[in-house]
């Protein structure tokens, strides 16, 4: 009897309270980047579902725990404020939102959002009550006629309800929007994995949003927005039958409002149109008139079986919104520094009944002034097999989920496994058994999905279904082809360059003595003209150019692609990229280095490879050149009509 006494019912706030690591608030560190992070994502999740452009505001603080202010890599609590420009919350509902668990308005809806579970925020305000003992302060305004609201709210834990301790309203400069500020026990510091990093990589992903961004130091740093449309908004979808477990499917028939077994299946599921429910109803002999909630047992199992058998169609992929290959292509070229980018986008597929979209992204090497400005390790011998340092730099994989940056538990998540999967090796990239690629490469993806099936609750890895798995490969194998093409095209484009320079170095020696041979009579302009143009046309000609995209089309079979050279930006993404304004787009001009291999130093060995060195002059200025010309497998013969009379002379 004293042990059944004991025993009382346990309620979700509680649970999380003794189990906060599995929300992501196992550490200082992390906690804070969690608190952000929902705080971000629920502003971004409104602006979006009302069709706002978002303006957010992000704001960390040191707070003085009753001394003198710490200093910020000493500081163990912090204030966070995040604010938007939404629709606001109406009065009634901000409690709830803010200071109860597992509840929101995501988790029934089939339609792809950042929040799913209505764990999120009330979950950052829960840390915050039990390290500090401080209340979550809102302000929201639903437009510039109501009124602003404050509210301060903590969580009963024990009954998982809101306990208001403040509720007023006040003047706010804001006509509409919602601020949030969490005062919580953390840890700053800068680097992989921190408050700085998930930002800037929210803004790649997010490229339509405006962010300003208040260091702990005080600094504010300003992303502009640099792409002025919003994604399209998802519509909700009703689940798909290969997607329903036979339970749900038994909930699904006692629950229905359809008077028919026939009207259930067809108004219940997407994808099941009358006559294929009424074929279902045949191929598993169970009346369509029947009535749904007297389906159970052993027929109820039958109609499933029949179900999961019947050919359907995938479900509709109207309710994702996909990030697209132009703003993925304008976020990778604001943010990261490098001279090809490419984007690819996979067509939709389904797992479990769950559509979902795979786009992955890809940046590579470094910008022109980067690379003229680099400083070169110090010349000594080095011994077999040994490299620079910095030669053998890893890539860096960044991950997303329905636009949401995952900055955790890489190794256990679907996207990276199929990166190490993936043979770059094919493609040009350095790469060692079971590991990353070398060099100065980024990979982007991103998953889009109406449920994505993350490892744990706090969301910090995908996991590892063998369709979402096959999909990233694939686009990461597209990706790897493009990139493959662009090196290539550079290798090529070197040995062009050694010999159009070759060409322009004797042009003028060349017409000063024919004009010496003419007594001073010889038009050296026009003969300077003609070998020039026999120079271009023997190392490519107007096919360099075509393929370049010099002639606005964008580099030849390289589609979604950026060429990034000392001229500027080459590829579709240009207009979008300028579109966003002046000072959007930073278009590297000033330094005209060559971009495709590093100048030998006097006196210093280059490295032995297909293009070797190249000379100094107009043509390593030119940019990049690409495609085969006819006169780069030949043998090199003296051009022009000088060549023939060298070789009548000779016969003769």
């Amino acid at each position: 009897m004293e042990m059944g006494a004991r025993q009382r019912e346990i309620s979700v706030s509680e649970f999380f309270t003794k189990n906060r690591h599995l929300l992501g608030f196992d550490n200082p560190r992390k906690a804070l980047l969690t608190c952000v992070k929902e705080g971000v994502d629920n502003a971004l999740d409104a602006c979006e579902e009302a069709g706002i452009l978002p303006d957010l505001v992000v704001r960390l603080e040191v707070v003085a725990n009753g001394e003198a202010t710490p200093a910020v890599s000493q500081a163990t609590r912090f204030r966070i404020t995040v604010g938007d420009n939404g629709p606001g919350i109406v009065k009634q509902q901000i409690p709830r939102i803010f200071a109860k668990l597992l509840y929101g308005s995501k988790f029934h809806r089939l339609r792809m959002s950042r929040g799913q579970q209505g764990i999120g925020i009330s979950a950052a305000g829960m840390y915050g009550q039990l390290t500090t003992g401080k209340p979550v302060k809102i302000i929201s305004r639903t437009g510039a006629r109501s009124a602003a609201h404050y509210f301060e709210v903590q969580i009963d834990t024990k009954k998982n309800e809101p306990r208001i301790l403040e509720n007023k309203q006040l003047d706010w400069d804001q006509p509409r929007g919602t601020q949030v500020t969490i005062e919580v026990e953390g840890r700053y510091q800068k680097g992989r994995a921190s408050v700085d990093e998930y930002l800037e990589q929210t803004i790649i992903a997010n490229p339509h949003v405006h962010l300003v961004y208040t260091t702990p130091e005080g600094e504010t740093k300003t992303y502009p927005r640099t792409y002025n449309e919003l994604p399209p908004s998802p519509r909700e979808i009703k689940p798909h039958p290969y997607g329903i477990e036979f339970g749900m499917f038994l909930k699904m028939l006692h629950d229905t409002k359809s008077h028919s077994l026939s009207g259930f299946l067809a108004a219940d599921f997407c994808r099941v149109s009358s006559a294929l429910a009424a074929e279902m109803c045949k191929t598993a002999k169970l009346a369509p008139h029947a009535r749904p909630r007297n389906i159970h047992g052993h027929a109820a199992e039958t109609l499933y079986k029949t179900i999961q058998t019947t050919k359907i169609m995938a479900p509709p992929t109207n309710c994702l919104a996909p990030i697209g290959e132009q703003a993925i292509l304008s976020g990778l070229y604001k943010q990261i520094k490098g001279e090809f980018y490419t984007a690819v986008s996979r067509p939709p597929t389904v797992y479990r009944g769950n559509p979902f979209i795979i786009e992955a992204g890809l940046a590579y090497g470094k910008r022109p002034e980067a690379a003229a400005t680099e400083k070169k390790p110090a010349d000594r011998p080095l011994a077999e097999g040994e490299e620079h340092e910095g030669d053998d730099e890893l890539t860096r994989v960044i991950r997303y989920a329905n636009r949401v940056p995952l900055l955790y538990q890489q190794s256990a998540c679907a996207t990276f496994k199929a990166v190490l999967d993936t043979t770059w090796r094919n493609y040009g990239v350095t790469q060692s058994r079971g590991a990353l690629p070398a060099g100065p490469m980024v990979i982007f993806v991103h998953m889009a999905s109406v449920w994505v099936p993350f490892t744990s609750e706090s969301k910090e890895a995908i996991a590892d279904y063998d369709e979402i798995r096959k999909d990233i490969t694939l686009a990461l194998r597209e990706c790897g082809r493009r990139l493959g093409l662009f090196l290539r095209r550079r290798e090529r484009a070197q040995g062009e360059f050694r010999r159009r320079n070759i060409f322009e170095l004797y042009i003028e020696e060349v017409a000063e003595a024919c004009n010496h041979l003419k007594g001073g009579k010889l038009n050296t302009e026009k003969l300077k003209a003609q070998l020039q143009k026999i120079a271009n046309s023997r190392t490519g000609g107007m096919k360099t150019d075509e393929t370049l995209g010099k002639t606005g089309s964008g580099p030849e079979g390289l589609p979604h692609s950026i060429i990034v050279t000392p001229e500027g930006i080459e590829g579709e993404v240009a207009a979008a990229v300028e579109g966003a304004g002046p000072g959007s787009s930073e278009i590297a001009s000033a330094p005209r280095a060559d971009l495709l291999s590093k100048e030998s130093l006097p006196g210093k060995q280059s490295k032995p490879g297909p293009a070797g060195k190249i000379p100094k002059g107009k043509a390593a200025q030119l940019g990049l050149f690409a495609g085969t010309s006819s006169g780069s497998k030949k043998s090199h013969a003296k051009p022009g009509k000088a060549g023939k009379t060298s070789a009548a002379r000779h016969k003769k």
